[in-house]
């Protein structure tokens, strides 16, 4: 029988529970504010593992303000992106696509005109601008064909939109431009990944449903009823087998430990990071765990819900410990 206090496991937020259609999560914009003005509102990162940090706490009236303690974070790199093209908007509709870029990394993922287009002929009535921007992980270990995404930019107004875009055509898009992006009194990031892909599970392992009566009949591993004679039809409220993993999912409010570049701060062991290798660009540490393996992408945005408890928290980088 359930408790009163967990009447059942497998929350109903999270249906259809199916493999994700892409292993870059899509973003809704809409509710993610920046008090920069011209700023991608997202950046690609790839997964490297987790490691320890030894940090001085220095939050107010906390029980170990001004001592070391140690804390667990999740190791993102994050190579520069470019931008492939730039999408007009109306009424939350495209109407208009320029492709500015024909670099030969985008041959991997897409079809690659040979032309490119100088945004010229913008359209004259628009609600937004945003741009569909590429990874260039062959900067890093992880692999070559680029990764594709969709970002929106900050502000309000649309001319200044319009003015970054066209001055960063061709040209790198770094990690410190977005995190201009991120709020320096709250220093919290939203981190949207994909899970590990655990296969087809029962649903002893998938909802966490108790094991039956050694004895019971038709099997101890699955549910007693799974629904009433009528009506004739079993509810997606029942726990049952199917695919568990490779789910999208999204971690709020993760804190920022510290940003910095390879090559000015060098955190690599002399063996590599498990199962990734070598960071070789720019990296950031953030405070917890990430969805997903080593070498997956993850994309980070600026807080959409950022809470006071972890707002206050202020913790300064002093050394990272790895195996």
């Amino acid at each position: 029988m359930p408790k009163l206090s967990r009447p059942r496991k497998g929350s109903l937020q999270f249906y259809p529970r199916k493999r994700a259609a892409k292993l870059v999560h899509s973003i809704n914009f809409s509710p993610i504010k920046s008090s920069s003005d011209s700023i991608p509102l997202g950046f690609l990162t790839y997964k490297v593992g987790m490691a320890t940090v030894l940090a001085q706490d220095t939050t107010e009236k906390s029980l170990t303000l001004n001592k070391r303690i140690a804390v667990p974070v999740t190791i993102l790199e994050a190579p520069p992106m470019k931008i492939f093209s730039v999408r007009f908007y109306k009424h939350s509709k495209p109407i208009k696509d320029f492709i500015v870029s024909n670099d030969k990394e985008l041959k991997r993922k897409t079809n690659v005109s040979k032309t490119v287009s100088k945004l010229d002929k913008v359209p004259e009535d628009y609600d937004d601008i945003r741009i569909i921007a590429y990874s260039l992980p062959n900067q890093t270990s992880v692999k070559k064909t680029p990764d594709l995404i969709e970002l929106a930019v900050s502000g309000d107004d649309k001319d200044a939109k319009l003015e970054f875009i066209k001055s960063h055509i061709g040209k790198e898009l770094p990690l410190s431009d977005f995190l201009k992006s991120i709020d320096p009194e709250v220093n919290l990031l939203d981190v949207r990944g994909i899970t590990k892909g655990k296969g087809f599970s029962g649903p002893v392992k998938r909802f966490g449903i108790t094991l039956r009566f050694h004895k019971s009949e038709k099997g101890v591993r699955k549910v007693g009823s799974i629904a009433p004679w009528h009506p004739a039809r079993v509810t997606f409220r029942t726990p049952m087998p199917g695919q568990l993993g490779m789910f999208s999912r999204i971690s709020y409010n993760h804190k920022l430990i510290n940003s910095s570049n390879i090559s000015e701060s060098d955190i690599n062991p002399s063996h590599g990071f498990k199962n990734y290798g070598k960071i070789k660009t720019s990296y950031l540490l953030i405070k917890g765990s990430v969805p997903g393996p080593a070498k997956r992408a993850v994309v980070i945005t600026p807080p959409i819900r950022p809470t006071k408890f972890r707002s206050k928290r202020r913790l300064e980088f002093v050394q990272l410990i790895t195996k």
